[in-house]
């Protein structure tokens, strides 16, 4: 069935979110599910998460903080049957959602995919020997039968389409704009200016060809993960923050002065809306994710972001528009991506189930 529309606010859904991707990861996927959640929860809907928490877990190997659900398909069954969801969407391609795919096609129940992470070059980062290729074969196979898969930008859904997927509809990233705002005395202690980075201290982020710059000042990274600590080794000047959250975040971001994105593979790059509502002015590679936020081509991104394939150009630049504001500030571009027309968006491209239909047999 297609997807939507839903009637804006008016109508009362009972939403199930399948996600491997959960707290106590602290990612951008993460963040945008816990915001969508809550988001549909003040419109009026009945969100039930399935998320790894409180099941059977092993570590994602090279990954250990990253835990898979296994064996959980009598529970998830259970789960669906004793919730009767109107719309089910599965958000990652983990087992969690592996094993959602497989009992929706068999009750013939209408789901919804999103694509948040470039899984090909993921992967090939860390086995080169994996021919990308191969998984992008498993990926078409996987959202295949989605009546939509939700995708960031109109630069994903491009490439997308050329990789042979199939009813690709825009889901945007918006930023909590009352959670995530200046804060005059949040100054971090260090040397200035203060270059910012937040994330998943990993390979795939490419988090080196910013610590190896040539800036003044002090390099700060907010963030853990698997190549921390031999980052931490290697660059002694950089101060490694660890993993934050709340208001220590807010004022990592507050108390910087330019936010630098070194990624090349991130779909979308979340961090960037968090820290542009913080007031920080960006400094990125330009390439999808940051091109399709704060490009030259996005009204308002000249204004406060600078994208240039040296990034110690990017940075300097950045530096200066901190310094010399234009006519549009961070905060004020920040205010125009707000969450709520994401919501909108996510619940447009839903497929709703018609009235008893698509619900788990009770004898089952």
């Amino acid at each position: 069935m297609e997807p939507g529309p839903i009637p804006g606010t008016a109508a009362h859904l009972k939403i199930m979110i399948v996600t491997d991707a959960w707290s106590p990861q602290v990612n951008g996927v993460v963040r945008t599910l816990e915001t969508l959640a809550k988001d549909l929860g003040s419109l009026g809907h009945t969100v039930r998460t399935i998320t790894p928490l409180g099941r059977r877990t092993f570590p994602l190997p090279t990954y250990p903080e990253i835990r898979l659900a296994l064996f959980q398909r009598r529970a998830l069954m259970r789960e669906i049957r004793d919730f009767a969801p109107d719309a089910v969407h599965i958000a990652t391609e983990g087992s969690l959602g592996l094993t959602a795919r497989r009992i929706c096609l068999k009750h013939g129940i209408a789901f919804t995919t999103a694509f948040h992470t470039r899984f090909a070059e993921y992967v090939h980062a860390r086995f080169p020997m994996v021919p990308q290729k191969l998984i992008w074969r498993w990926l078409r196979w996987f959202h295949r039968p989605a009546t939509a898969v939700m995708v960031a930008t109109t630069t994903l859904k491009r490439d997308l389409a050329a990789h042979g997927f199939k009813h690709l509809r825009i889901w945007s990233r918006g930023v909590d704009i009352e959670k995530f705002h200046p804060i005059a005395d949040a100054r971090l202690p260090y040397d200035g200016p203060i270059w910012l980075t937040v994330g998943r201290v990993a390979v795939e982020k490419n988090f080196e060809s910013f610590l190896a710059l040539d800036l003044p000042g002090t390099k700060v990274v907010v963030g853990d993960g698997p190549a921390r600590e031999a980052l931490s080794r290697k660059y002694r000047q950089a101060k490694f923050l660890g993993a934050l959250s709340g208001e220590a975040l807010i004022r990592a971001y507050a108390g910087s002065d330019v936010f630098v994105f070194p990624s090349r593979t991130d779909t979308f790059g979340l961090v960037t809306l968090e820290a542009l509502a913080c007031g920080l002015t960006v400094a990125a590679y330009p390439v999808e994710g940051p091109r399709d936020v704060v490009g030259p081509d996005m009204p308002g991104g000249p204004d406060v972001a600078v994208l240039d394939e040296d990034l110690r150009t990017a940075c300097l630049g950045a530096l200066e528009l901190a310094r010399h504001p234009r006519a549009l500030t961070p905060r004020a571009f920040a205010e125009s991506h707000s969450w709520r027309a994401c919501t909108l968006q996510f619940l447009h491209n839903i497929a709703v189930e018609p009235d008893g239909e698509g619900h788990l047999p009770e004898n089952r």
